[in-house]
């Protein structure tokens, strides 16, 4: 069996700080700017000559949180409900011989500084810490088959819920949004947008769906933001608190 060795490029910077809440595919939410800072030797300005000429990028990357898990030959995607089950290869599970993911990003810009060169990304669906092993230009009259066979995954993700704040949620949310918005060198951020976006998609496991007093919790940003499901049709944040 051939074995290959691969390095870190960079090390992506994202409001996900927990796999949980995470979108499930990129771009399902536009909010969030993740930031892709570029490790050493890589770290130079003329490696990324041109790359602003492309409005999108894809990034291969490490899922690092998943393995050391052992992969298996049949997974249940969340798309079919927890139950079904399809082989790995016809799927996106994390749980893969070879924990290799692959997403489609847009580009904001190169962002070099002093101490670092990182480039803004938005659409990310990658967790705070995810070694990226290579970047490549989106070439949309390659990479894009608009008559494709998606499967049993034809449509983005319906959008199932409404959701509202707590009187408590929207202040803290105020007040938390301007703090994030006071950080140098990074767009501002609709925190209430990305927060609505997160939740519609509904990101409890498949066999935890149903309503009831239960509080559901995700890590976003350094914000323990606190949810339930009101009724089958609304989400209710509860409180955004600080994480300690």
């Amino acid at each position: 069996m051939h074995q290959f060795t691969f390095s870190a490029i960079g090390t992506i910077h994202s409001c996900y700080k927990e796999k949980f809440g995470i979108p499930r595919q990129p771009r399902l939410e536009n909010e969030a700017i993740t930031e892709l800072v570029l490790l050493a030797p890589y770290n130079r300005l003329e490696a990324l000559r041109e790359i602003e000429q492309f409005s999108h990028i894809w990034l291969i990357f490490i899922f690092n949180q998943t393995q050391s898990k052992v992969w298996k030959p049949l997974v249940r995607p969340p798309r079919l409900g927890g139950n079904q089950r399809i082989g790995v290869f016809a799927s996106r599970s994390t749980f893969r011989p070879n924990p290799i993911g692959l997403s489609a990003v847009e580009l904001i810009k190169i962002n070099p500084s002093e101490d670092k060169v990182s480039l803004l990304l938005r659409g990310c669906d990658l967790v705070d810490g995810t070694p990226v092993i290579d970047i490549k230009p989106y070439i949309p009259y390659s990479d894009a088959i608009p008559d494709a066979n998606a499967g049993f995954a034809t449509t983005p993700p319906a959008i199932r819920y409404k959701v509202n704040f707590t009187s408590e949620a929207i202040e803290q949310y105020l007040q938390l949004e301007t703090n994030l918005n006071q950080q140098k060198n990074l767009p501002p951020v609709d925190l209430k947008k990305l927060i609505i976006q997160i939740l519609q998609l509904d990101p409890r496991p498949s066999y935890q769906q149903q309503s009831g007093d239960r509080v559901y919790a995700m890590r976003l940003y350094n914000i323990d933001l606190r949810w339930k499901y009101h009724s089958s049709e609304e989400i209710l944040v509860l409180e955004l608190g600080s994480c300690k």
